[in-house]
């Protein structure tokens, strides 16, 4: 893939457009900031953390919404790798939200930091770094597509919920926290997390935890103690229970058992 260029944390003022015309070349947004994008006319609004892959193929404009715009974006060609971002899974024209997108702009800095090197694996580091980019776009998007907010208005924000929960087991969630994330009364918010994902909030809240635990017993040498803190408790023997009621076995146990 052939990168044409690249901007990470760019920063536009009010009254700036970008107009492309169908030029063959993709590219790639990031939004750190709420903004509006058209295509062929047609005009969407796109909140913090979307990503927005042009196709190339149509005309396209970003512009402000009521605030100055912050974005990550990377020019690109890939005639030749069609076939792969059909594998990748990323729809085009199509803005794709996402709950944590540290790791993804972490990356995109990583691929501007290798852009303007003179390392003589330039080239080849670009390739794979896109790849991956791509990869990790498609794996792990929260495609909230115009219709399907339409026609479910609290799934995409639940859905969002839930992987900021998984992503981050260490903070102090509870169902105050949790409701007044996607904007719900208790009550409601209770009754619709389980009705969507046939568990309540708390028990997926614990589950998130555990299996963080699980990843760091198997891939760390971190005494119970720093697990326990790293997925949020606050009383070790509380998590060794814990622990133990869901999975079968204690922490120590679990890791001499992997």
């Amino acid at each position: 893939m052939n990168i044409r260029c690249i901007g990470c944390n760019s920063i536009y003022d009010r009254d700036y457009r970008l107009h492309r015309e169908a030029v063959g070349e993709y590219m790639l947004i990031l939004t750190k900031s709420r903004c509006c994008i058209s295509i062929n006319g047609v005009v969407m609004k796109l909140l913090p953390d979307t990503i927005f892959l042009w196709s190339g193929k149509a005309v396209m404009e970003l512009f402000a919404d009521d605030t100055p715009i912050v974005c990550d974006w990377i020019c690109f060609e890939a005639d030749a790798e069609k076939e792969f971002l059909e594998l990748a899974d990323i729809e085009p024209d199509t803005p794709v939200r996402f709950a944590d997108t540290a790791f993804i702009s972490e990356l995109m800095r990583n691929i501007a930091a290798e852009y303007y090197s003179l390392g003589s694996r330039r080239t080849k580091m670009l390739d794979s770094y896109m790849r991956i980019l791509l990869v990790k776009i498609g794996e792990t998007g929260l495609r909230e597509t115009m219709s399907s907010q339409a026609a479910e208005p609290h799934y995409g924000l639940l859905l969002e919920l839930r992987e900021k929960i998984y992503r981050n087991p260490q903070m102090k969630w509870n169902v105050d926290t949790m409701a007044a994330y996607v904007n719900m009364s208790r009550s409601y918010f209770q009754h619709l997390y389980r009705e969507t994902f046939d568990v309540s909030c708390i028990a997926d809240v614990i589950s998130g935890k555990i299996e963080k635990a699980k990843e760091i017993l198997s891939e760390t040498g971190c005494t119970v103690s720093q697990v326990a803190a790293m997925c949020g408790y606050d009383n070790e023997e509380h998590f060794m229970r814990q622990f133990k009621k869901i999975v079968g076995v204690t922490p120590t146990k679990y890791r001499k058992q992997g």
